[in-house]
């Protein structure tokens, strides 16, 4: 129990220290650039969670990530720390595609909008299909998403079914998916419990799979073929938590 209180005492504090500098430098006008002030505040916020709830995390098969172009990251979501993994470990400038209930959470909210997340109304289909036209054009600019196609964390840890928006996303953006899965989170954290367990984690990059070409009749086709990798990559995962 201590060592829960601990973390929650961590998270709130890191949270509102790198949620209070992105709005001031939202305030200051600070360009949002890569490598820049919003970049550092999501890695350094991320880290330090995941410090203070001595959890150690590695990337696995981060070679195969391109590095000449933004991709779209298409991760399982199991607990809060795919969120810390994925923003903590990966290296260059890349922002989450996130639910709209976020933007409500003071102080939070305005320093993801800050920072430039995306927020998606899933409950209106035009604000969402605005907010994925929104998404895809930063990523042709240059700026990689992380994605969550189950669209909410795993209650049980299997992988749930997957929503067709990310896909049509990566489609509008003409960039490579890289499925991602973030293995061991479940049992660190589990959704509807703030009881921590810390281990070990890894984070596991799969093929990337090319989308330069496809239209939105490809979706569902893009939609399997990403599903298939995060389930090899769910198998392969096993042998390095082993």
């Amino acid at each position: 129990m201590f060592r829960t209180i601990r973390f929650l005492l961590n998270l709130t504090g890191y949270t509102v220290w790198y949620a209070s500098k992105a709005v001031v430098a939202g305030l200051l006008r600070l360009p949002n650039r890569p490598g820049g002030t919003y970049d550092e505040i999501t890695r350094r916020w991320a880290r330090g969670v995941l410090r203070g709830a001595r959890i150690e995390g590695r990337l696995i098969g981060w070679e195969k990530v391109p590095q000449d172009t933004a991709v779209v990251f298409a991760s399982n979501h199991q607990s809060w720390f795919d969120i810390f993994l994925i923003a903590g470990l990966i290296p260059g400038h890349m922002r989450f595609v996130s639910k709209k209930e976020l933007s409500r959470i003071p102080l939070l909210g305005r320093a993801m909008a800050q920072s430039g997340h995306i927020f998606i109304d899933r409950e209106n289909r035009q604000r969402a299909f605005d907010a994925y036209d929104e998404a895809a054009l930063a990523i042709r600019r240059g700026t990689s998403a992380v994605v969550f196609p189950e669209g909410t964390r795993s209650r049980t840890g299997e992988l749930q079914s997957f929503k067709k928006g990310p896909f049509v996303l990566a489609i509008a953006a003409q960039v490579p998916v890289v499925p991602t899965y973030c293995a061991g989170t479940f049992t660190l954290l589990p959704k509807g419990t703030i009881r921590l367990t810390p281990h070990p984690v890894v984070v596991l990059f799969g093929d990337p799979i090319p989308t330069a070409g496809m239209t939105y009749s490809d979706r569902e086709r893009l939609m399997s073929a990403t599903r298939a990798e995060v389930e090899r990559l769910r198998e392969q995962s096993k042998e390095f938590l082993a």
